[in-house]
């Protein structure tokens, strides 16, 4: 019988998904500092694998999230500010949410995949915009929004896996999984 997976995340979003999908976890946070410089999926996936190797353990999923807009990437946003001036760049505009997840086992990447996931923002008015920073969900969040909360009410489309923008391309996942260990995790 195959350990749990260790997931290297605090991500209380990441939990949920996995514990929804039935594969066994426990949480075992990697201590890194996420790089924002580059081109989005090569981000994502770099702080994923960066994740992923930090924790030595048999199975461990690394997960990285990044929101882009015309190639640039808008992160957490450290302050009210500048969640604002996030949310108030993507207001009416497609963006794109790019997942980023690597297995590795004992410190060797084994396995990676990224989804794009496009989201779409309603025109909103300077008011609704504020009544949402004021909310605080913004906190921790790329982009400055979280589309499994209020910020659900920001937006008019989502092409692609929602759960990617929630936090974690279960989908991807579990091809990976069911890939790499046919059988296990109840997905082969």
């Amino acid at each position: 019988m195959i350990r749990p997976l260790v997931l290297a995340s605090a991500s209380p979003q990441r939990r949920a998904i996995l514990a929804d999908a039935g594969i066994a976890f426990e949480v075992r946070p990697a201590d890194i500092e996420e790089d924002e410089t580059g081109e989005p999926a090569e981000v994502a996936e770099r702080n994923a694998r960066r994740k992923a190797a930090a924790i030595p353990a048999p199975l461990v999923l690394g997960a990285d999230t990044v929101v882009a807009l015309g190639g640039r990437i808008y992160g957490k946003p450290r302050d009210a500010a500048q969640a604002r001036e996030y949310v108030g760049l993507l207001n009416g505009r497609t963006h794109e949410v790019v997942g980023g997840v690597a297995v590795a086992r004992d410190g060797e990447i084994v396995a990676t995949a990224v989804e794009v996931t496009r989201v779409t923002f309603r025109v909103s008015d300077a008011a609704a915009l504020d009544r949402y920073i004021a909310t605080g969900e913004w906190e921790g969040r790329a982009g400055g929004y979280a589309i499994q909360g209020r910020g659900a009410a920001l937006v008019t489309r989502v092409e692609g896996d929602y759960l990617n923008v929630v936090g974690l391309p279960v989908a991807a996942l579990a091809g990976l999984l069911a890939e790499r260990f046919p059988g296990a995790y109840g997905l082969g």
